[in-house]
């Protein structure tokens, strides 16, 4: 399917390997999910986002690039089976990948509509595939991207209804403060695009760790 490449799929494998062994096939499911909602979001408008040289590559994925989106649902993932069972570590893998889910569709889906793009920090307009530009059509996919992760998690009994709710919102925080790196420290080269979505992941899994353990 082109979605990754072979080091993206071994580093995948090594994701997905990790999130079945914490929370087996509910956690699956919801992988699944993410990795479709990022296929299909790459893949619509692509031909416009070639001609503006934003378009993911054709091949995938790297490891790097896995690695950034998933590892840190995969180690709430491993920490819960393999240290303590509490339930807020298997709430902070799922908003881990709703943020994941999240970034990707409002940037991809974002850039395919079209729309002029804002700095979320200055909102001035600026061109696409800037880092830290934001769109209504980007931001409301975002939002639902989030929302379908969560609903996933919450129809194979991983989360209930409180849980969902977490997890979405987390997702869209860990959404917003990518954008708000990606317009700060991306932009004065102080991170790399993989770091700001790691750290964005992180920032997601522990909001909703705080909120359910607090």
């Amino acid at each position: 399917m082109r979605g990754v490449t072979v080091s993206g799929a071994v580093a995948g494998a090594l994701v997905c390997f990790l999130l079945y062994a914490g929370a087996g096939l509910r956690a699956f499911a919801a992988l699944v999910t993410v990795f479709v909602l990022a296929w299909i979001s790459t893949r619509v408008g692509y031909q416009r986002k070639q001609k503006l040289g934003i378009a993911e590559r054709r091949d995938g994925r790297s490891a790097s690039q896995v690695l950034a989106n998933l590892s840190v649902a995969a180690l709430c993932s491993a920490v819960y089976a393999t240290w303590t069972a509490h339930p807020a570590f298997l709430l902070a893998m799922a908003a881990a990948l709703s943020e994941a889910a999240a970034d990707t569709v409002s940037s991809e889906l974002g850039q395919a509509a079209g729309q002029t793009p804002r700095l979320i920090t200055t909102w001035k307009p600026v061109p696409a595939g800037t880092n830290g530009g934001i769109s209504l059509a980007g931001t409301l996919a975002g939002m639902l991207a989030a929302a379908l992760v969560g609903l996933v998690c919450m129809l194979t009994g991983l989360l209930g209804w409180k849980g969902f709710a977490i997890s979405t919102c987390a997702g869209v925080l860990g959404m917003t403060v990518d954008s708000l790196f990606g317009a700060s420290l991306e932009r004065q080269r102080l991170l790399t695009n993989d770091s700001v979505n790691f750290l964005s992941t992180a920032i997601a899994a522990l909001a909703a760790f705080l909120l359910v353990s607090g």
